[in-house]
C-alpha cells in the first residue's frame, strides 16, 4: 500500500479495507506500506492506521522477498 495515493492516502485506504471486509466476514489481507517516508515514526503510523507491516523505498529486492515470505505462504494464499 502506497502511503500518498492522489484520492486518499494509504491509512485511509487500508481502514476502509479493513471495515469492507469485516462487514463481509472474510478473512482480512495483509496491508503492507511502501513508502518513501522513511522518517521516525512512519512505520508506528503505518500499524496504527491497520497495516500489517512497513517497507521504505526505494524497496530492495531481497527486503521485498523477506517481507513476503514473512507474511505469505502457499497454503495461505486465497483469492482476494
Amino acid at each position: 500500500m502506497d502511503m500518498f495515493m492522489p484520492e486518499m492516502d494509504g491509512p485511509e485506504a487500508t481502514r476502509l479495507i479493513r471495515r469492507h471486509i469485516d462487514v463481509q466476514g472474510r478473512p482480512q489481507p495483509r496491508v503492507i506500506a511502501m513508502t518513501a517516508n522513511a522518517l521516525e515514526g512512519a512505520r508506528e503510523a503505518c500499524l496504527a492506521a491497520g497495516m500489517d507491516d512497513y517497507l521504505a523505498k526505494p524497496v530492495r529486492l531481497q527486503d521485498l522477498l523477506a517481507m513476503l515470505a514473512k507474511w505469505f505462504t502457499v497454503s495461505q494464499s486465497h483469492p482476494v
